[in-house]
């Protein structure tokens, strides 16, 4: 079961089946078999675990997509929306019940980076030539883009971005004469280059957000704030579309326009919104924004459960970080040190993740889920290891997810009228 997970997340990340080449050679579904295969291996297994509140949150959010298109006018839209996201519950499911050991865990770590490195080495590629080896040319004549779900530059940062954490944690393990330790800053530096060369601001601004929150949990708030700054100032006199980050820029303004349009969107049909996929349909741009996407398409039901879901994903690497343990013995200390190495590491890909993914509509693609997958069952192993860890129970936090889905909707407003104030 997870040896078909790891080849089902190659599959997502490396895509052979949409190279234009192999495309029509391949002939079969080989993406939905592998993943069919997991999830017969995963019902036949005895080690199900539906402990975390994610599970329940991912089956519900899956219903509210369905019901949101039943609502609006097109009940066949339910089933199309069971077949674009049940695969995505079945990965998630299936991926957190199998990544519960601290080995599982960095395997899963392993493939993600190497996957992600063999995408930056095809932009450099793509950047020297003009096109990679799938065929595919830059985008904009100037910005490396892959196939399928990566055909985007910017959704190729988000990738860099959130892997960059997990290459560094890969190479602070050390062994095989440094070796080891070489090819992950070696995997690290050419990540960065990628992120360089997709000339995505979105991933810049998260490759800064992600180095200031490591600051701040190592240095503080104040440390943070000084590298922030200073990373921007410096990204920003860099030769890269950051350079022309302005509210008054086109691009930039449309994405405000399209957050407001999505506010507007939300306020028509505030409980299940106007239907899972339906933005594109009502305005000439996407939401621009994984957190209004799903608030515009789904209504204050789905966001708020959709919140939660991401909520809790961040709180559980949190827990760890969070809890102190007094010494015991120089093993006992180092296998802590460890756990809190892979929370870290965990914790900062997902800050990665969203802090592009508040400048992109990524709030359904299977990435973020089969990192969500990681993060639960990380934390699943780390319980059994660490008995004293919190559990994480839905029923002790229904007022308290309300009630951050209506702050963090005042927050966006509040936001979006800003900015087309000083616009």
């Amino acid at each position: 079961m997870f040896l078909l997970m790891m080849l089902y997340l190659v599959l997502v990340l490396i895509r052979p089946q949409d190279y234009p080449a192999l495309a029509d050679a391949i002939g079969v579904p080989i993406l939905q078999v592998v993943l069919g295969l997991a999830l017969i291996g995963w019902l036949a297994s005895r080690a199900k675990s539906f402990a975390a509140p994610q599970y329940l949150l991912l089956g519900v959010f899956l219903l509210v997509l369905m019901v949101s298109k039943i609502v609006n006018g097109w009940p066949g839209g339910a089933l199309v929306q069971l077949l674009k996201f049940g695969p995505i519950v079945a990965a998630f499911t299936i991926l957190a019940n199998a990544a519960t050991t601290p080995q599982r865990v960095r395997t899963t770590m392993w493939v993600f980076v190497v996957c992600a490195t063999v995408l930056a080495i095809h932009g450099i590629e793509q950047a020297q030539t003009g096109i990679g080896w799938t065929g595919e040319g830059l985008s904009q004549g100037t910005r490396i883009q892959y196939v399928g779900i990566f055909n985007d530059p910017n959704d190729l940062g988000l990738l860099f971005v959130m892997c960059l954490p997990m290459a560094l944690y890969l190479s602070s393990r050390g062994g095989a004469l440094g070796l080891r330790r070489l090819f992950w800053w070696a995997a690290a530096a050419v990540l960065l280059f990628g992120i360089y060369l997709t000339n995505s601001r979105g991933a810049l601004l998260a490759l800064v957000a992600l180095v200031g929150i490591h600051v701040w949990q190592r240095r503080g708030l104040v440390s943070a704030a000084l590298f922030g700054g200073a990373g921007l100032v410096g990204l920003m006199l860099m030769p890269s579309r950051l350079s022309e980050l302005d509210i008054d820029e086109s691009s930039a303004m449309g994405r405000v326009d399209s957050w407001y349009e999505g506010i507007q969107m939300f306020l028509s049909d505030p409980l299940f919104g106007i239907g899972a996929d339906g933005f594109s349909d009502l305005h000439y741009l996407t939401a621009h924004n994984s957190f209004v996407l799903v608030l515009a398409e789904t209504g204050i039901i789905g966001y708020t459960i959709w919140l939660a879901f991401v909520g809790y994903c961040f709180r559980m690497p949190l827990a760890v970080l969070r809890m102190r343990r007094a010494p015991v013995d120089p093993a006992t200390d180092a296998a802590w040190a460890a756990e809190r190495r892979m929370a870290s590491t965990l914790f900062l890909s997902l800050c990665g993740f969203f802090a592009a993914a508040f400048f992109l509509s990524r709030s359904y693609i299977i990435l973020l889920y089969l990192l969500a997958a990681l993060v639960v069952g990380y934390y699943a192993g780390a319980r059994q290891r660490y008995p004293d860890l919190p559990v994480f129970d839905l029923r002790k936090d229904l007022i308290l997810w309300p009630l951050f889905s209506v702050a963090s909707i005042v927050f966006l407003y509040v936001l979006v009228k800003v900015l087309l104030a000083t616009a």
